[in-house]
């Protein structure tokens, strides 16, 4: 298969390969977005019925990290052994295998929720944790169809997927399971929906994803591959360090993204619909950014360049959200986590790339989606701790973590 650029269409008069897989991502994005306004008002929101009233904050903090912590771990083993199986038997294949796990556990999470099982919440997050290692497989196909000069460019293509998927994800979920829109929904809705769009996207996968592997490769295949993948993370010369700051930046954006909607119930009385909106306006701005700021300023300057800015950016835009005591504040500070967010996800996705020959790019990418599992697993492990004692600890982690990293970064700049 010939390589190929931007969203033209090949030789053979074929769709282009990038336009399917931004479907593909857009409506795996729209499943996820959907449900990040629904858990934390279960566990959270006084008019929850979830628990009982009796049972205390601390209670539902610490069960709502290790609820958030599980499907992270479970994508810490499941990532880089799809990665793996993608690099020997194709991405199609595996890609739709996710999918399918993906669905059943939404469908489970929905039956958990009616059934006020916390037992069966757990496993229902664990089953997609494990098979929604799709992300690895998807950056693989974007890399086995790019050249060194539009890597960058389609990297931040999936990232425009990624956040279109969060302007209409949270704004549809936070109707969804709003009863006062509709008396029918429920807590239970978005997720109902949400495993119809995975059934859809399965189905689409099937007859229009095209398999983009050229070469199939033998490698180990075993459920220790996340643990292999950290000790070799630090044995490829050129990555050593990427992979260090890739784990403090994931560190930190997980501190934001777990727990700033829980920030925004307890401080300022957030429902489900308030933070759909919000996250939508976010999701705006990140498709916005990737889809259109990456691709003009990847003509102008180098990966390492704009990370050195926009690193910095993100932990003193993650800092200030503290600032706000009136809700209205977060429309207009969230944007510049938006931007700084997007133009670093891809410029380091694309870095990684780079220094990883085309025959291992799903071993390479599956250590980075390692590295992002764990920095995902840890913090709320521990935010749900802190949470009890400050409802504002967790972003301060987040922006120290990620200030952090941009010191590391700038370190390995230098060397």
């Amino acid at each position: 298969m010939r390589k190929i650029s931007g969203m033209a269409q090949n030789t053979s008069g074929k769709r282009s390969p990038l336009f399917i897989i931004f479907l593909t991502v857009f409506i795996d994005m729209l499943g996820v977005g959907i449900i990040i306004p629904v858990i934390p008002v279960i566990f959270f929101d006084p008019s929850s019925s979830f628990f009982v009233a009796e049972v205390s904050n601390t209670y539902r903090s610490v069960a709502y990290g290790l609820l958030i912590a599980c499907f992270p771990f479970m994508q810490f083993f499941g990532a880089p052994l799809l990665g793996t199986i993608s690099d020997r038997f194709g991405r199609k294949p595996i890609l739709s295998m996710s999918l399918l796990g993906t669905m059943i556990g939404y469908l489970l999470f929905a039956y958990a929720i009616l059934q006020q099982n916390l037992v069966l919440l757990f496993i229902s997050r664990m089953i997609p944790g494990f098979m929604g290692g799709n992300i690895a497989i998807i950056l693989s196909s974007i890399a086995d169809i790019s050249d060194e000069e539009s890597k960058t460019k389609n990297f931040g293509l999936v990232g425009m997927a990624f956040g279109l998927g969060f302007i209409l994800g949270p704004t549809i979920g936070g109707i969804l399971a709003d009863e006062t829109v509709y008396s029918g929904f429920s807590h239970a809705t978005p997720f109902w929906f949400t495993a119809i769009l995975t059934l859809l996207n399965l189905i689409f996968v099937q007859f229009t994803f095209p398999e983009t592997l050229k070469e199939s490769r033998e490698s180990n295949i075993t459920l220790l591959k996340g643990f292999q993948n950290i000790a070799l993370s630090f044995q490829v010369p050129k990555l050593r360090y990427i992979f260090m700051v890739v784990l403090l930046l994931s560190l930190g954006f997980s501190f934001f993204t777990q727990f700033f909607s829980v920030y925004l119930i307890q401080e300022f009385s957030y429902s489900e619909k308030n933070i759909g909106l919000l996250y939508g306006w976010i999701g705006l701005w990140l498709a916005f950014t990737q889809g259109v700021i990456v691709r003009k300023l990847s003509n102008r300057f180098k990966s390492t360049q704009l990370l050195s800015v926009t690193i910095l950016g993100l932990s003193l835009a993650l800092l200030v959200l503290l600032v706000p005591s009136e809700a209205i504040w977060f429309y207009i500070l969230n944007p510049f986590v938006a931007i700084f967010q997007g133009t670093t996800s891809p410029n380091m996705t694309s870095l990684i790339s780079s220094q990883a020959g085309s025959e291992r790019q799903g071993e390479i990418l599956g250590i980075n989606q390692s590295m992002n599992s764990l920095g995902q697993m840890i913090p709320p492990l521990i935010a749900g701790y802190i949470n009890a004692i400050d409802t504002s600890l967790p972003l301060i982690a987040a922006a120290g973590l990620t200030f952090i990293g941009w010191l590391v970064f700038m370190l390995l700049a230098r060397k």
